[in-house]
């Protein structure tokens, strides 16, 4: 992921404390497998179910799963797919540290989080015990980098595993139509229509906005966008090719900064705030997770204030971890394209 998280999730996997010692005898391991046999996914309307993930991985079960735990954005896709989630791990609840009330994440979408039994809410943190009582028939979550399953950590993956069944879908290296349509296959085979007015709808209007951004696109072609990310002492930015928003806002045409110093898994190039101007931009698409530091919080960084984006109030925020559903990707179209209409040249 092109950004300080995913730079958080590249360092810290090796530094996890280790989750709790459960044993977890035949009769877990047998509540579900993985098998890579089979092919294409079948309707959960009643009978034995499988989904083929995106590691190449038949999923079975014997009948369509009910009790679903997943990442939380990928629940918030689901949810707007018409699947509901027992319980979910990943950021989806924000407490106000003046006033204690608790909301939602930007990643939660439109989950009720009083309903959902949140099992871990930050980076690291899966509580086995909470995922046992949910029974769970599968867990779903997303994946940057091959078989590394987001959110899961890596010392409890083994045992995690063994509870139930589990299902990867891209969240990188492919673009968001493609991703998009990946989510809607999964909602479907778990009993989900996805042919409803509503749904037709919201996919007309996330095809309208992805017109609109091509559009604007070709009348702003000299308009420099940059995806960035702000952290206390680094701003990283993204590389274009491999998050799958920032690839298809490049094929829509837009003229997006590509970084030339990659980290190791090639998503970012992390700037020290000294050097933050390295790349000329008319647009910054700023990180919006709670995990990165926002426009508030980067007034403090002269270098910052500095910038001719900034200076020309050209900074959106940018959704990193987009919920993968036709309602709530449409509007990071709409949004990019109407800050590209608005752009003036400027660096």
């Amino acid at each position: 992921m092109s950004s300080n998280a995913r730079a958080t999730h590249l360092t810290r996997r090796g530094l996890l404390a280790a989750g709790s010692a459960l044993g977890l005898g035949a009769a877990l391991a047998a509540c579900g497998s993985e098998t890579k046999s089979g092919s294409a996914a079948k309707s959960g309307k009643g009978g034995p179910w499988e989904f083929k993930d995106d590691r190449g991985q038949v999923v079975k079960a014997a009948s369509t799963p009910k009790n679903i735990v997943a990442f939380t954005g990928t629940a918030a896709a689901l949810k707007d797919f018409g699947v509901e989630v027992v319980g979910v791990f990943g950021p989806t609840t924000v407490k106000d540290p003046k006033t204690g009330a608790v909301t939602p994440d930007v990643q939660a979408g439109d989950l009720d989080i009083k309903k959902v039994k949140v099992i871990g809410n930050v980076w690291g943190e899966f509580k086995i015990e909470e995922y046992l009582k949910l029974n769970p028939d599968v867990l779903i979550t997303d994946m940057w980098e091959k078989n590394d399953l987001w959110y899961v950590p890596a010392e409890q993956k083994d045992k995690i595993l063994k509870v139930a069944p589990s299902v990867a879908l891209w969240a990188a290296d492919k673009s968001m139509p493609a991703v998009l349509q990946r989510h809607a296959d999964l909602a479907a085979s778990l009993g989900a229509d996805v042919k409803t007015k509503q749904i037709q709808d919201d996919k007309k209007r996330f095809e309208a906005a992805a017109e609109r951004v091509r559009q604007a696109a070709k009348g702003k072609k000299d308009i420099k966008v940059l995806i960035g990310s702000g952290s206390p002492d680094l701003f990283y930015v993204s590389t274009p090719v491999r998050p799958t928003d920032t690839l298809y806002f490049k094929e829509l045409g837009v003229n997006l900064v590509v970084p030339t110093k990659l980290d190791q898994a090639g998503w970012f190039e992390g700037l020290s705030w000294e050097n933050v101007g390295k790349y000329a931009a008319d647009i910054i698409m700023l990180d919006n997770r709670t995990s990165a530091l926002q426009p508030e919080a980067l007034k403090s960084k002269p270098t910052w204030a500095a910038l001719p984006a900034v200076k020309a109030g050209q900074v959106i925020p940018r959704v990193t971890e987009p919920v993968y559903s036709y309602a709530k990707c449409a509007p990071l179209l709409e949004d990019l394209a109407k800050a590209l209409e608005n752009a003036k040249k400027v660096a």
